[in-house]
């Protein structure tokens, strides 16, 4: 009955609190901590020339 499973899933809600990272502003901890690690000096340092060099696209690299 996949056919019946295909209508349920489109007539569900979608979750309107879902966004994608480049929606909002990131600082550079924030980069860090998307990249699944703890923030540190020189990390955060990386952080912010990345998001300098590549703007939005940083982070769309941890995130949809």
């Amino acid at each position: 009955m996949k056919g019946e499973h295909e209508k349920e899933e489109s007539s569900a809600p979608r979750p309107t609190h879902l966004r994608t990272g480049s929606e909002q502003p990131v600082d550079p901890e924030d980069l860090v901590r998307l990249s699944g690690r703890e923030p540190t000096p020189e990390r955060i340092e990386k952080a912010r020339r990345e998001l300098e060099e590549h703007g939005a696209a940083a982070v769309e690299r941890y995130l949809p």
